[in-house]
């Protein structure tokens, strides 16, 4: 039997992952806007670019490519980024899904550094090791994205080298170029560890709400 890619909604306590809708639109039209300095490597659309985006990003997931989400704080109900699954690879047999990405991530200045993309991240994790029985989750970025480089550190994920000449560059001033991308991973086999820190790390982001 095909796998076919569906994203649920997964439900946390910073953030409810909900499949990407015009209904966010313009939530995610606002929290593009607040402050686009640490986009610097991440293409995310200006707010008059935003309905064309999830028409698009809701394109690949008709074809199968993508499963995309809106990020919603609890606290607020508001739409305060993004993030998908995509790029699902099947097993060899053709049955069931050995590995999944999680990409096409980004979030609103205000919602950096509160504990949301820790927890959406362990969701999307969770969902996958769990419920797909994946044999691992796959997460990338331009090599020069140190931030990001960290943050997907920070949430357990193993540095496997850097594919050079990899993908479209989302730098500004780099239209046409391509990008260098820095590869982690988290295994199955590293699942109920990295799941443990991700847990801690949670709670104490609850403790200072």
């Amino acid at each position: 039997m095909n796998f076919a890619l569906e994203g649920p909604v997964l439900e946390g306590a910073l953030v409810r992952l909900e499949p990407l809708d015009q209904r966010h639109a313009e939530d995610l039209a606002a929290a593009a806007e607040e402050d686009r300095s640490s986009y610097g490597f991440t293409w995310v659309p200006k707010a008059t670019e935003v309905e064309v985006y999830i028409d698009a990003q809701l394109a690949r997931a008709t074809a199968g490519k993508l499963a995309p989400y809106a990020q919603v704080d609890r606290a607020s109900g508001r739409a305060v980024g993004a993030t998908a699954y995509w790029d699902p690879r099947p097993w060899p047999t053709g049955a069931g899904l050995c590995a999944i990405e999680v990409g096409f991530t980004w979030l609103a200045a205000s919602a950096q550094g509160t504990g949301t993309n820790t927890e959406a991240k362990y969701l999307l994790f969770r969902h996958a090791f769990a419920n797909w029985g994946v044999a691992r989750v796959d997460l990338k970025t331009d090599s020069r994205n140190t931030r990001c480089r960290t943050a997907i550190e920070g949430v357990g994920a193993r540095f496997e080298g850097v594919l050079r000449n990899w993908s479209r560059s989302w730098a500004p001033g780099e239209d046409g170029l391509l990008r260098d991308s820095a590869i982690f991973s988290i295994t199955a086999a590293e699942w109920p560890a990295c799941r443990a820190r991700l847990e801690q790390r949670i709670a104490r982001s609850l403790e200072h709400r």
